[in-house]
């Protein structure tokens, strides 16, 4: 039977968004974003979405796709806000009498869409604003002033946090101990792709050079004119110190595969812990492993 909704995560490189896409062709599905990088518009390469390469459209071979490439560089987004559009998303391909099939790797996006989030307060633009600006000139600095259970080092995140107690005087895990409201898919399918580690490596380090020759170092000067933290997106970084002189071209690219390996073992990780799936694909998936979940 079709499900009503679907959730397909799992690390990078590991065929999520294939698999994804041949599941919406077979349940008339429409495949709705839950990366915190592909919904940024001109790093399609760097992020490795689906439109890498081919122009932004609201379809691919006939098949929906929501929330990818929306958002400029110059713009910041919430979880609450992302999960604002996407329950809208979700509203919209049940209104079409779509399948909505949630798409990506990002374990904070994913936790929000089944569980909902805690109520947070209105933080000012000022608060914001000066919030980003301690974390870009010392980030450490800025997570002194956070408590010692909040461990998160994304620059995002802490940024977050530190807006709310520069609004409130209260930290932002005080606001994450209250119960949580806004799920949009709790009773969702949900699979996780999690091939293993060498096939994952081998994956990672031929896909890297290819989205360098893609285009990658085009967007790479396109973040560092516009101001967008570089540290957000892995290989962002990289090729920003390579436009810079800081990196040689050899030295970018193993650097951008370690970090991705090493990113690819954190997203193994919350899943084994935070994430619990329907089913488990430990390999490569193809076509015919649609009949697995259908």
């Amino acid at each position: 039977m079709k499900h009503s909704a679907y959730i397909i995560t799992g690390p990078t490189a590991s065929g999520k968004s294939n698999f994804a896409h041949h599941l919406a062709r077979r349940v008339d599905g429409t495949i709705i974003n839950c990366d915190s990088v592909q919904i940024y518009r001109g790093i399609e390469n760097i992020s490795a979405s689906p439109f890498a390469n081919r122009p932004i459209t609201d379809c691919i071979d006939d098949v929906p796709y929501r929330l990818f490439s929306i958002l400029p560089l110059t713009e910041q987004i919430s979880v609450a806000q992302y999960l604002d559009m996407a329950r809208h998303e979700y509203n919209n391909a049940i209104s079409a009498n779509r399948t909505p099939i949630f798409v990506g790797g990002t374990g904070y996006y994913i936790n929000a869409l089944i569980n909902g989030i805690s109520p947070m307060p209105d933080v000012s633009a000022e608060n914001r604003i000066r919030a980003r600006q301690m974390v870009a000139e010392n980030i450490d600095v800025a997570r002194s002033m956070l408590p010692v259970e909040f461990t998160a080092t994304d620059p995002q995140r802490v940024a977050r946090a530190v807006e709310v107690f520069l609004q409130t005087g209260r930290h932002l895990t005080e606001f994450q101990d209250m119960p949580r409201v806004g799920a949009v898919i709790p009773n969702a399918f949900r699979i996780l792709i999690n091939p293993p580690t060498d096939i994952l490596r081998y994956r990672i380090a031929n896909r890297i050079p290819e989205m360098l020759s893609g285009g990658a170092m085009t967007e790479a000067q396109r973040i560092i004119d516009s101001g967008w933290d570089e540290r957000r997106a892995i290989g962002a970084g990289q090729l920003c110190a390579l436009l810079r002189g800081e990196k040689s071209q050899q030295d970018c690219i193993t650097d951008w595969i370690n970090k991705t390996n090493q990113y690819a073992k954190r997203q193994r990780t919350w899943f084994r812990t935070q994430f619990n799936p329907d089913i488990v694909i430990d390999y490569t998936p193809t076509e015919t492993d649609i009949e697995l979940v259908v």
